[in-house]
């Protein structure tokens, strides 16, 4: 799995990281609605250099404006995550008690996550998560939901249907 992306400037003399999926040296596009002032920018570069015009931005400005631009791309993914898992939870409100299989998606000191299969959303497992790990399958019963928090909160009703040896 690739990382989080991020914007950054470049200039003449310096190494240019690129675009490690792609595998290229030097990249851009323009594709999603949430790149639109990205965009624009390029946009503004390209055009200087074809009309052979002095760049529009000094490199400060422009490596000022690449960090805020991955800052503001950051605080909208977290928005549109936190607006997921609480449409969820507001899905799942009045289903309180059901049970679900779900698949340990992550274990640590913080708590112990399902993905239910369906609907598939994700969660945490308040009780019953002693022995679980990443990859585990598990019969799990929706014990709360936070729809203002995005909290989805799981207890385990059943025994682990894969092992860690075994996962399908």
């Amino acid at each position: 799995m690739l990382g989080k992306g991020e914007y950054a400037a470049s200039f003449p003399g310096q190494g240019i990281t690129g675009h490690f999926g792609l595998a290229v040296s030097e990249y851009t596009h323009s594709t999603a609605p949430n790149r639109r002032y990205p965009d624009l920018v390029t946009q503004r570069l390209v055009k200087a250099a074809l009309g052979g015009e002095n760049v529009p931005y000094a490199p400060a400005a422009l490596s000022a404006l690449a960090t805020h631009c991955t800052q503001q791309q950051d605080a909208a993914q977290k928005v549109e995550r936190l607006l997921r898992k609480s449409a969820a939870a507001c899905l799942l409100a009045s289903r309180i008690g059901q049970e679900y299989d779900a698949l340990v998606t992550g274990a640590g000191p913080k708590g112990t996550w399902v993905r239910t299969f369906a609907p598939p959303t994700e969660g945490r497992i308040v009780r019953g998560h002693d022995g679980l790990d990443v990859g585990d399958r598990v019969r799990v019963k929706l014990v709360h939901t936070d729809p203002e928090r995005g909290f989805i909160d799981f207890e385990r009703s059943g025994n682990v249907a894969a092992t860690h040896g075994s996962h399908a």
